[in-house]
């Protein structure tokens, strides 16, 4: 019952604020970007957190004096459908915008929203199609928006970190800004690990610190993936030897 209830509140939720929606692609249609931001990022946040509640879930936060105030992009490991709510509610005060899955871009309703937030849909199949959305959330940071990526590529099936893959990293590269590794840890015990069933329980996140690629060299850069990895590694279990 837990699980049904969760689930007609996302999609009632979601049709709830259509008109917002709407109001939102019209700021942006004309000109008017920090507005739309700002009411999307309060919008969504609010949304995000709302979800986590819902699903009995407690956050625990540490770390966010850390972040840059510029743009960054931020990478973690990835351990469940939860962790996308977490990012957006948590994840300080912007709702940054997120390097997905092309699969989640076919979801009504949700691919709207994304989009709207700039995510980017990444279809890892098709190599072209690869270097196409890598381009696109290139761009996005150019702009000024941060972007969060994971970096394994997909879900961990055991929990732990597995290798970050180095697509993410020319992000940072190709326009010179901080790299900031995060972990996330109890989002799998919310559904994947009950058979998709929601179950509450608690949830960390921790911004480690940013690492900044100002005079990064072609080796510092070929580099950065296995230090971030690590890094993540590290911090998950610390994470879990505080419990």
């Amino acid at each position: 019952m837990h699980t049904l209830l969760w689930f007609l509140y996302f999609w009632l939720y979601l049709i709830a604020v259509l008109p917002l929606y709407w109001h939102l692609r019209h700021l942006e249609k004309r000109g008017d970007q920090s507005r739309c931001d700002a009411l999307l990022r309060r919008t969504v946040g609010r949304w995000a957190r709302r979800l986590i509640r819902a699903a009995g879930a407690k956050v625990t936060v540490d770390g966010l004096e850390k972040m840059p105030a510029g743009p960054a992009v931020y990478v973690a490991n990835h351990q469940g459908y939860f962790d996308i709510p977490v990012v957006l509610g948590y994840l300080g005060d912007d709702t940054k915008p997120l390097v997905a899955k092309k699969e989640i871009d076919r979801i009504p309703l949700i691919r709207r929203w994304m989009r709207l937030l700039h995510c980017v849909f990444l279809d890892r199949e098709n190599p072209r199609h690869a270097v196409a959305a890598l381009n696109e959330a290139s761009g996005w940071v150019a702009k000024g928006y941060s972007m969060v990526i994971f970096p394994e590529g997909t879900r961990s099936k055991t929990g732990e970190v597995a290798e970050f893959k180095g697509g993410a990293f020319k992000i940072a590269q190709k326009n010179k800004v901080p790299v900031v590794p995060f972990v996330i840890d109890g989002t799998a015990q919310l559904m994947e690990r009950n058979h998709y069933f929601i179950h509450g329980g608690p949830v960390h996140l921790r911004v480690l610190d940013p690492i900044d690629t100002s005079d990064y060299t072609k080796e510092d850069w070929r580099a950065l993936p296995a230090l971030c990895e690590r890094r993540v590694r590290d911090a998950l279990a610390a994470l879990r030897a505080e419990r």
